[in-house]
Formats: C-alpha cells, structure tokens, sequence
C-alpha cells in the first residue's frame, strides 16, 4: 500500500476540483479505513456478534485474524480490478482513471489490519505464558518487520521470474494488475492454512475455565464424603 499503490495514483487524474491530491497523500485512505474500523468493530461487530456468538468478547482473537485475512484477500482483488481497468484506459482509451478508485483497495486493507492487529495483539498477550507477556508484544513488532521484510522478497522474486514484464517503472508498460492477482491467490492459500492451524488451538481461557469446574466438582464431592462421614459417625455413636 505504500509503494505500488502510491505509484498507480501518480499514474492517474488526482484532480478534485481546483485542487490536485498529492500521490502520497492517498495513504490517507488507509489510515483513515484503520481508525473508521477499529471504532465499528467495538461499537458495531462486537455487539452484533455477542448475540450470534454468545461470546461477551463478541469475537475471539483468532476469528479476528481470520476475517482480517479475508479482508486482505478482498483488497488484492479490488487492487487486481481497478489497476487492470486503469491500464486499458490509458493504452486503449489515452484516459486516466480518477485516482479516488484507489479507495476500494485501501478499505479493504484498513479493515484487514483492523481486525487483525487487533486479533493478533489479544492473541499474544491473552494466550501467551504469564512470564512472556511483555515478549508477547516483541514478537507481534517482530511479525510485522518480517512482513515487510517478506514482501521485499516477495517482489524481488516476482521481478526475477517474470523477467521484469510484470513490474516495472512505467505502470502502463508493467501488470501490475498480474501480480495484484497472485497475491489474492496466495492470500487464499494463506487463509486455508490458517483455518487448518488455528482449528488446533485451544485456547488458554478454556482450560482454566474447565480446570475450575473441575476443581468445584472436586470439592463438592469432598463436602458430600465428609457430610456423609459425619451422619455415619453419628449413627454409629
């Protein structure tokens, strides 16, 4: 969201009005998507979930994660549509397409890492051991660095393979709608795994939930004994 897509909006009519939207200006959009999401998802999601769920927390933090992972997939196919539209209309048509078309892709992004940085933050520090929870925090910057440093990967690699046809300086010469494509799919292949991994998980709260149940069936069953061990004794005295 930082790079190709700060390049697209330089390729494409900035104007509004009078005014011209500098190209950087558009990660606006994306900022703005993570704050309007974060405020909806306790006001709104939460609530609404609480009564499908019966969940006080409405949703747990590895459904948050999932969803913002179908976010992400939904942003690369909106980024995939309106770069392959964007592209026909300057070769075809010598027309740009109005630069605010971006703000589908940075929604949907906004969204995902609403709901995904939120699940993976709850994750970290609920699920964590209790003498690893200021780690917790540690690793959830740590998967971020390596996201960033995967993604660099990702295009170096994209670039070899495709012999620089796929991306390159001049948009309207790239496909960059190509490489928007491959992420969705290996965005759906990453959802796939994820549901396998997180189906496994149980989570801690659980256990310390079952674990008191078991402990006052425990004591019950010592009160019912020791009662039962009076009555007899007094019978018998």
């Amino acid at each position: 969201m930082n790079t190709f897509s700060i390049e697209q909006a330089t390729m494409m009519n900035r104007k509004l009005g009078g005014f011209e939207i500098p190209a950087g200006s558009h990660a606006l959009f994306l900022f703005a998507s993570i704050l309007l999401f974060t405020s909806i998802n306790e006001r709104v999601v939460v609530r609404i979930a609480r009564k499908i769920t019966g969940n006080p927390k409405g949703l747990k933090s590895l459904q948050r994660i999932g969803i913002g992972l179908v976010l992400a997939v939904a942003a690369m196919v909106a980024a995939a549509i309106i770069e392959q539209e964007r592209r026909e209309m300057v070769v075809e048509e010598n027309i740009k397409m109005g630069s605010l078309w971006l703000f589908p892709q940075f929604f949907f992004v906004g969204a995902g890492q609403a709901f995904c940085y939120v699940g993976q933050l709850e994750f970290f520090i609920t699920e964590a051991p209790e003498r690893m929870k200021s780690m917790s925090t540690g690793l959830f910057l740590s998967s971020l660095s390596m996201g960033f440093f995967s993604s660099s990967l990702f295009v170096s690699l994209t670039n070899i393979l495709t012999h620089g046809t796929w991306l390159k300086s001049d948009l309207n010469q790239a496909r960059l709608d190509n490489f928007y494509w491959m992420l969705a799919v290996f965005g759906v292949f990453n959802f796939m795994i994820f549901l396998v991994l997180s189906s496994r998980h149980q989570y801690k709260t659980q256990h310390h939930g079952e674990s008191s149940n078991s402990g006052e069936q425990e004591i019950e069953a010592q009160d019912i004994e020791r009662d039962a061990t009076s009555v007899k004794g007094k019978e018998e005295a």
